[in-house]
């Protein structure tokens, strides 16, 4: 499930778009505090930002800045002031997307479907890898299951990446092992095993089970 930040100050336009996202199993995230929108977001482990321009304290453009900062999540702008001049600077500022109010929701939707859909189901180019609300960080080999985060080591970070990026495929033990050897160095079969076993470990310490399985003779694959 995708996970939707927004920072919108007007309760009727927030509850209007909460609903209609939440209709189509989008988990919104409402923002609360206006201060600190960036504690906000990294709380929230949010995949996409819909981010209102004029707000309480600071402008959208100030935490966009900020976001951009730590992450290159995708993030729209929300905006009566839709002149030029304000689209221009949202793209400047690290804008991916600027609707401008009054709007549809179902454009919105179709907007932030899109902006998913080639952020998150292209390998290149991203952040995060996410499947059943369980979040890879690309940047920092972090893992993280609802309130939960946990370090990977280099070797668990590419097992995990490799299968997260083929889910619903079977990847080879010779595939793996090849991930595992991209630094030169020489990697023996054993160590894979040992790997994926402390890999599995950490899955069951953020309370995930058996979200790894083994294909006897064939490899290992992360199901749909």
């Amino acid at each position: 499930m995708y996970k939707i930040l927004l920072v919108e100050d007007d309760e009727i336009i927030s509850k209007s778009i909460m609903q209609h996202l939440e209709n189509w199993d989008f988990e919104v995230k409402q923002a609360r505090d206006f201060k600190n929108i960036t504690n906000e977001f990294t709380e929230c482990n949010a995949h996409i930002v819909l981010l209102d321009l004029i707000l309480p304290f600071y402008d959208g453009f100030y935490w966009c800045k900020e976001i951009r900062k730590i992450s290159n999540v995708p993030i729209v702008f929300l905006s009566s002031a839709s002149d030029n001049m304000n689209i221009v600077m949202a793209v400047n500022m690290g804008g991916d997307d600027f609707i401008s109010k009054p709007f549809n929701v179902s454009v919105l939707l179709a907007k932030i479907q899109a902006i998913l859909r080639r952020t998150y189901d292209m390998p290149n180019g991203i952040s995060i890898l996410e499947h059943k609300g369980i979040i890879l960080n690309l940047n920092d080999f972090t893992l993280s299951y609802r309130d939960k985060s946990i370090e990977l080591t280099k070797n668990e970070f590419r097992i995990l990446e490799t299968l997260l990026v083929n889910k619903g495929k079977i990847v080879s033990r010779d595939t793996l092992m090849m991930k595992l050897w991209q630094d030169d160095n020489y990697v023996e079969e054993n160590t894979l095993t040992v790997n994926v076993t402390r890999l599995r470990k950490k899955l069951e310490d953020l309370g995930i089970d058996d979200f790894i399985k083994t294909k006897v003779g064939c490899g290992y694959i992360i199901e749909l």
